[in-house]
């Protein structure tokens, strides 16, 4: 049985960990979000799984680490449930990478467009190793998360560079 004083600090570092990372939590349940499930209830469903793993959380990688490897399946899961059951599909036009706000080259939006278009057309795995990648995490940190090798993320990535430069090609030739 937890004690009043444990049990206090465990909410306090819940509370941290959770400040810490909400925005990369987020930028992944916006991703993942499929009409009728939003954002926001994905948000709440991968706090609510941090709360219930935090204890089992071993310290072997960052937590911020961890975050991503739950966030992930939780969405994931979720998506897959929802799949079997009405089959929707993802909804990537959530997907908002950083343009900066200064942006208004219209080639600069084109580029974007087209790379949103591209990373949906990804499998599953591919797609999340993608989504890691745009948050900047090490190849390392990608393969704690997804469950493979360094080596095999960075073999994976070099074939996801080509097909999305391949596609983005191809799509802002159509554009024009």
């Amino acid at each position: 049985m937890i004690n009043n004083h444990m049990q206090n600090q465990l909410e306090q570092s819940f509370i941290q960990i959770i400040e810490e990372n909400k925005d990369k939590i987020y930028r992944i349940c916006k991703i993942y979000a499929v009409l009728p499930v939003e954002p926001q209830d994905l948000f709440q469903e991968v706090v609510i799984q941090v709360w219930r793993s935090l204890s089992t959380f071993k310290g072997k990688s960052k937590i911020s680490t961890w975050i991503y490897k739950v966030s992930l399946n939780v969405c994931y899961s979720s998506k897959m449930k929802l799949e079997k059951s009405n089959n929707n599909t993802v909804r990537l036009e959530s997907i908002h990478f950083a343009l900066s706000e200064n942006t208004t080259d219209n080639i600069q939006k084109e580029k974007y467009q087209a790379l949103q278009m591209c990373i949906s057309t990804l499998n599953e795995i591919d797609k999340s190793i993608v989504i890691l990648y745009l948050e900047e995490l090490l190849y390392k940190e990608i393969a704690t998360i997804m469950g493979l090798t360094e080596n095999h993320i960075a073999v994976k990535m070099k074939r996801i560079r080509k097909t999305l430069l391949k596609c983005i090609t191809h799509k802002l030739r159509i554009l024009r």
